[in-house]
């Protein structure tokens, strides 16, 4: 690209290294050959991959950052002057709108089904959680004729979009960040059970730590977590449970760290709770620990049991039952040859099919298509 196009990615929500944002959607423009300036919350300016990342100030709560740093993120969107905006939260659509007024192209990327999401928010009352959802449908269905395109994760969510303006870009896998990663022999592994995410109660934090004391001492299992406790408080409530004394928390890791441990690891823990929300949802962290070849414990949705069984990659359970995610892990931890045959087969998935190969070029035709 010979006159680089300047595009603004705009979030008032996320954390700069946000896995799909950054990872995949910033560095892919920056790549083929777009000025690419990332506006988001963090501590400083600075230069990574390729990409500027413009700081504005770090919320202290959600009222402040739905007030000052959404304003943060518009003041800001203006002094960058970009061709292509692309915003990533819904609490932006106003600043969507805004710059869509000023003659610029606008993108609302929508990771999340809204409407879905808000009945399990426990910071809306439950008797609003309906009205709430039916307004936010509202809102995102009349502002989308604003915008120049709408990109989405799943068909589910595609389906309340227009047609003509809506494409699906999926939140598969970097196989990059597992190749170079040096794998211990499956068999050789250590009995480590893994969940790497948000840990949050809606994500089955308690159902996987009281599974792990119904597993036999014998087997050795232990589960480490990568992410960070929603709300900090919840750590209190779950290192408490007698479960925990099987568990390693380590907090937030790095793209790196997180390839690092999936290297090592035995099993992968995907136990979303059954909201409907998440049962649509294409959840990434199945298909990291299938690009690191190791087998899954996925909830047993539909449309999960049709991929692991499809593939033939993990064992499904109901996430709301302790003792049928540890008989899970204790048959997986049990039959090795199986379990590794498993994660071989979710690893050729994964490569073949649901990695991000293909949806960095589904995002690049979006944005072509708004620069011819």
């Amino acid at each position: 690209m010979t006159n680089r196009i300047k595009v603004a990615h705009l979030s008032s929500a996320h954390p700069p290294a946000d896995t799909r944002i950054f990872y995949k959607e910033c560095r892919t423009l920056a790549q083929a050959g777009y000025e690419v300036v990332l506006i988001i919350p963090h501590d400083r300016d600075e230069i990574v991959n390729g990409v500027r990342i413009r700081a504005v100030s770090k919320p202290t709560s959600r009222f402040d950052r739905m007030m000052s740093t959404v304003r943060e993120v518009y003041r800001a969107a203006l002094e960058e002057d970009a061709i292509i905006y692309h915003f990533h939260d819904p609490e932006l659509i106003p600043v969507g709108i805004l710059l869509k007024n000023k003659g610029k192209k606008v993108i609302y990327d929508v990771h999340e089904d809204l409407p879905r999401q808000v009945l399990t928010k426990p910071w809306i009352k439950p008797f609003l959680r309906r009205v709430v959802g039916a307004g936010a449908q509202a809102v995102e269905k009349f502002c989308a004729h604003y915008f120049d395109r709408i990109i989405t994760v799943t068909s589910t969510i595609a389906e309340r979009f227009p047609e003509n303006k809506t494409t699906i870009v999926h939140n598969y896998p970097i196989l990059e960040e597992f190749a170079g990663t040096d794998f211990i022999p499956y068999q050789k592994r250590n009995p480590l059970v893994v969940y790497v995410g948000g840990i949050t109660v809606i994500r089955g934090i308690k159902e996987m730590v009281n599974a792990m004391n119904l597993i036999p001492e014998t087997l050795g299992a232990r589960l480490v977590l990568a992410g960070k406790f929603s709300p900090p408080a919840l750590e209190n409530d779950v290192s408490s449970m007698a479960g925990w004394s099987n568990v390693e928390y380590l907090g937030w890791q790095s793209r790196d760290e997180v390839a690092d441990l999936l290297s090592k690891a035995r099993i992968g823990l995907v136990l979303l709770h059954p909201t409907l929300n998440y049962m649509d949802a294409f959840p990434i962290k199945m298909f990291e620990y299938m690009a690191a070849g190791i087998p899954v414990v996925a909830s047993n949705f539909p449309l999960w049991r049709k991929i692991v069984s499809e593939i033939g990659c993990g064992l499904v359970v109901d996430p709301l039952n302790p003792q049928a995610i540890a008989d899970a892990v204790q048959w997986l931890l049990a039959h090795p040859v199986e379990a590794e045959l498993m994660g071989k087969r979710g690893q050729d998935a994964v490569i073949k099919k649901y990695n991000w190969h293909t949806e960095a070029q589904n995002l690049l035709d979006v944005y072509q298509s708004l620069v011819k």
